[in-house]
């Protein structure tokens, strides 16, 4: 937590640039401070599982029933205006530079929880990626602080099969869309593993790889997620 918390204060010293939402002085990366401010929060009383609100800040009730295979999730923002804009621009048009700014909201929300042995970016399809030009978790992932961007291990968990786009399906259509599109390519007995993401909706995407970790014998597996789509109450 330390070390997050010196990175945090070292990133805001070493700011140049504008705010990628006003375009006034920007004294955190890529966003000046009121816009920073504004960016819409994801709520206190949150299931701990799948980050969905919760009324008593507990499991929720579709946890307790289907526990997915992932343990927790953390999300730094609502996905809704204008975090829905950034991710966007980095993901469908290449605006590498608003990925410091979203390392950064993320790195916020993650610097309470336990330093994962494994920090994963969610992989695409080769044939995705080929098409982008990146992997826009990767390129969030990279730019958390050092001691957890050193723990990153992109090629570990791969994506078998190039599944149809979860935007573009149904909400009931997603999981079966993914079961069996992630591989674990090594055993790793006993690890906690965070993976990185840009958006969550259903989860049925981080519930894939979740479980194609703990078949290579992951004991924890977290959601670091940049935006959560409230699908809840």
């Amino acid at each position: 937590m330390g070390s997050i918390a010196n990175w945090l204060a070292a990133m805001r010293g070493g700011v140049r640039g504008r705010c990628l939402l006003c375009r006034a002085r920007a004294d955190l990366p890529g966003l000046c401070r009121p816009c920073s401010a504004d960016l819409p929060p994801v709520g206190a009383r949150l299931c701990p599982v799948c980050a969905l609100p919760s009324p008593d800040g507990a499991v929720c009730g579709d946890c307790r029933a289907h526990p997915p295979g992932f343990d927790r999730c953390l999300a730094a923002h609502a996905y809704a205006f204008p975090v829905d804009r950034l991710v966007q621009g980095l993901k469908y048009r290449g605006l590498l530079s608003i990925a410091p700014a979203l390392g950064h909201r993320l790195a916020i929300a993650v610097r309470a929880d336990r330093v994962p042995d494994i920090v994963l970016p969610m992989p695409l399809a080769a044939t995705r990626l080929r098409e982008r030009g990146f992997n826009q978790a990767l390129e969030i992932a990279r730019l958390l602080p050092p001691h957890l961007a050193a723990r990153l291990r992109p090629g570990l968990l791969e994506r078998t099969r190039d599944t149809q786009s979860q935007a573009e399906l149904p909400l009931d259509q997603r999981a079966r869309n993914m079961q069996g599109a992630f591989v674990c390519r090594e055993r790793i007995d006993g690890s906690h593993v965070a993976i990185v993401d840009d958006v969550m909706t259903t989860g049925a995407t981080l519930d894939a790889a979740a479980t194609a970790l703990k078949q290579a014998g992951a004991a924890t597996v977290s959601g670091w997620i940049v935006a959560r789509t409230l699908l809840g109450p």
